[in-house]
This record gives structure tokens, C-alpha cells and sequence, in this order.
């Protein structure tokens, strides 16, 4: 089975964590830095992940203070 891409793999996890209550609304997500060093990968599939997350409405980005899990995540 073909590896899936990292971007998705953070998508994937970052939802799990969201869903099963790890991840409250409100908290700060791990930094870019952070998240390279985590997944092992660059900051391009990480920003895109991010993206992703933040227009799927689960996170929000604030530019210069960091990503957060949104108010009201969808179900």
C-alpha cells in the first residue's frame, strides 16, 4: 500500500485528536517548526495541511500567533 502523503497523514491526525477530545477548541496546535520535526517534513505539506484544515473549518490560522482549533469544529 502507497505511503500517504504527509499533508494528509496531518489532516488525518490533526482531526483524530479534534474528534476523540485531545484537542479542545481553542488550543494551540504545535508550531510549523515543531510539526516538521514531528512528521519528519518540510514546512510546505505542513503550510498545506494547515490550509486545508483551516478552509475545511476545523482550525483557525492567525498569522504571526499560530493555529487553533476552531470554536465549533464540524461534527
Amino acid at each position: 500500500m502507497p505511503r500517504q502523503p504527509v499533508y494528509e497523514q496531518i489532516i488525518a491526525d490533526v482531526i483524530a485528536s479534534i474528534q476523540s477530545g485531545a484537542l479542545q477548541p481553542g488550543d494551540k496546535l504545535p508550531s510549523i517548526a515543531q510539526l516538521c520535526e514531528q512528521y519528519r517534513a518540510s514546512p510546505t505539506p505542513i503550510r498545506f495541511a494547515l490550509r486545508i484544515l483551516d478552509e475545511r473549518g476545523w482550525i483557525e490560522v492567525h498569522q504571526g500567533k499560530g493555529s487553533f482549533v476552531a470554536d465549533e469544529p464540524p461534527a
